[in-house]
């Protein structure tokens, strides 16, 4: 038997190095859905079957490896994103959530504040993007990006942020496209689904989003090409142009076509909303177009080879669900609890699927995967190396021997299987959380009651709680494993310098005494704040740079040439902290229009100095 385990085990590698040798450079494609849900797709699908029928995806799955535990880093769009795109976790990253550049002060009711978060994702993070460029391979980036000016600032070479067809319409039961639609018109070509009424299929509206991503690899497809496919659907709005599309929705639910107008005509529960249901099977139409023009394209640098065979698909989600908007019901996570901006299983287990070279096709895995494992991923597929000390940064594991089935767990470099992942998200009002996932547990700490959760989703592989309704957080039996949970989070929170929720300084009911600014003063570009002796010393302090008041608006989303070296605006720069916490100060650069201070003190409040303009020399703020 160790004879047999010995060729085995060998034949696996000298599969895995003629692999790696006649696929030095496979290309890569990121194929992002926003708020797609882990029960929005049929993959893993628990109770009731999903109404949404999305056939490419399951060609994909058949194609390569379905993660039934995968996770996105964060339960809220753009810290997902950065999440992936530079493959360091969001809270070491300090962009947890959407709120970017935005400053809450709060209000006497809030005893919580969350933390200043920058503008955009910090120019200076290597991306995933600039990785591949230096690695020989051509960048793209198609759809969404929330994380800062346009995506060929952060390293991609062929940019189009469209919205494609996902854009607002007057009308959504009626305002349909027509073949001789200027913007969208419908495609000769016929594709799923098929129906009694429509036996050969129907049409799509055009959208830019998927025919950039043809054009993008139709240009580069001579060389090795890193595609990032992030799809504006099926966020809110949720509309569809595709009236066939609908009609058939409509049908499949016994619903009425077309539906009667108003939002609040959709508030049926569960799956039943045929718009949204119009906008998953589009998006699976256009994971197809682009599968099918792998199958039928043929590869310039592997000869005999077709594209679909040099190229590995990702397929997620950037975060949970979305279950409802005012009063319309949009989808439904159950069994999972809650939905997107939540830390629960709702709110950020997702559907992920993995193909390409080598991948074992129609397989599984049931063990914890994140989507920080693609950076270092794609790395080792695409024998792409970056330097030690950004290697170093990266949060993620390397999951290749998963795919390719010569290793059944998930290790670190040291040879260690993967234990546990967790989530910072303190943002939400009352909704602050951090969480760890272990084996078949879960743990929530909560902020602003300094209180605990305790969830058994599977036991021995099984499905056990995984609604997370039974909080054994109280049972005894648990109390060791909670505390050891405990000590794991925070450690982990304080390895990835988590920031936030932060004490709100004007809370009408606070304990503990805020630090007190006493005086504020610039002097040239030397900007710095005076404490209040006689409370608590600053622990962290930070300067933002404010833009001009006479500078002109922000530019559409596509805005290029940024100069990147330039002083970054509402993005934090360390502070410099004296007197033994009781003096802050720092340089402002030239040419920044105004400044603002953001300290943290030792009872862990937040304050925030006064917007002071460049050249108001001497001036006191306010106590």
């Amino acid at each position: 038997m160790n004879l047999l385990r010995f060729f085995f085990t060998l034949s696996l590698l000298i599969t895995t190095a003629s692999l790696a040798s006649a696929l030095e450079k496979p290309n890569i494609i990121i194929f992002y859905v926003d708020d797609l849900g882990w029960q929005d797709v049929g993959l893993n699908d628990l109770d009731a079957e999903c109404p949404y029928e999305t056939p490419n995806l399951d060609k994909l799955a058949a194609m390569g490896m379905n993660f039934t535990q995968a996770y996105s880093p964060a339960p809220s769009c753009s810290p997902s994103r950065a999440g992936i795109i530079t493959g360091q976790h969001p809270a070491q990253l300090g962009f947890t959530h959407v709120d970017l550049g935005k400053i809450t002060e709060g209000r006497p009711k809030d005893q919580f504040l969350s933390p200043y978060l920058d503008q955009h994702l910090n120019f200076d993070h290597l991306t995933l993007a600039d990785a591949m460029k230096d690695n020989g391979y051509k960048t793209g980036h198609v759809g969404k990006w929330h994380i800062g000016p346009s995506a060929e600032t952060y390293g991609f070479e062929f940019v189009d942020h469209s919205r494609g067809v996902h854009r607002g319409m007057k009308d959504r039961t009626k305002d349909f496209s027509t073949a001789k639609d200027k913007q969208y018109p419908l495609s000769q070509e016929k594709y799923f689904p098929f129906s009694d009424k429509k036996p050969d299929g129907i049409s799509y509206p055009y959208d830019q989003l998927t025919e950039s991503a043809l054009q993008f690899m139709t240009e580069n497809k001579s060389e090795p090409f890193f595609l990032n496919m992030w799809h504006w659907m099926v966020h809110w709005p949720v509309l569809t142009r595709n009236g066939e599309l609908l009609e058939y929705y409509c049908d499949k639910m016994g619903q009425p076509f077309p539906p009667t107008s108003g939002a609040e005509d959709m508030t049926l529960p569960g799956q039943q909303n045929p718009y949204f249901a119009s906008m998953v099977t589009t998006i699976d139409w256009s994971l197809g177009r682009v599968m099918d023009y792998l199958k039928n394209t043929d590869d310039p640098r592997n000869p005999g080879k077709k594209l679909i065979e040099t190229t590995y698909i990702f397929f997620s989600s950037d975060n949970g669900g979305a279950e409802k908007k005012a009063k319309e019901i949009i989808s439904d996570n159950f069994p999972l609890k809650y939905g997107k901006t939540n830390t629960e299983e709702g709110g950020v287990r997702v559907p992920m699927v993995v193909a390409g070279p080598g991948v074992t096709k129609s397989s599984r895995f049931d063990g914890l995967v994140n989507q920080l494992d693609y950076f270092p991923t794609i790395l080792k597929v695409t024998a792409s190396s970056i330097a030690a000390d950004q290697k170093k940064r990266l949060s993620g594991l390397d999951i290749s021997e998963v795919l390719t089935a010569a290793n059944k767990k998930i290790v670190d470099a040291e040879g260690k299987e993967r234990t546990h992942l967790f989530w910072h998200y303190p943002h939400g009002g009352g909704n602050m959380k951090s969480a760890i996932r272990e084996g078949d547990f879960k743990l929530y700490q909560h902020a602003q009651a300094g209180s605990y959760e305790l969830y058994r989703l599977s036991k021995d592989g099984a499905r056990q709680d995984i609604e997370e309704n039974i909080n054994l957080i109280n049972d005894p039996q648990y109390a060791e494993l909670a505390k050891g949970l405990t000590s794991k989070l925070n450690a982990e929170l304080q390895a990835h310098n988590a920031q936030g929720p932060y004490l709100n300084p004007t809370y009408k009911d606070n304990t503990l005494q805020a630090a007190s600014i006493s005086q504020s003063t610039l002097f040239g570009q030397q900007a710095s704040l005076t404490l209040d002796p006689q409370g608590p010393a600053i622990a962290k302090a930070y300067v933002i740079y404010l833009p001009s008041t006479d500078a002109p608006q922000k530019k559409h989303r596509n805005e290029t040439g940024i100069d990147t070296t330039a002083p970054q605006i509402r993005v934090k720069y360390p502070a410099e902290i004296k007197d033994k916490g009781y003096f802050v100060s720092a340089t402002i650069p030239k040419g920044v229009s105004g400044y603002r201070f953001i300290l943290v003190d030792e009872n862990n409040f937040l304050i925030y100095g006064e917007e002071q303009a460049v050249g108001d020399e001497g001036s006191e703020a306010s106590p």
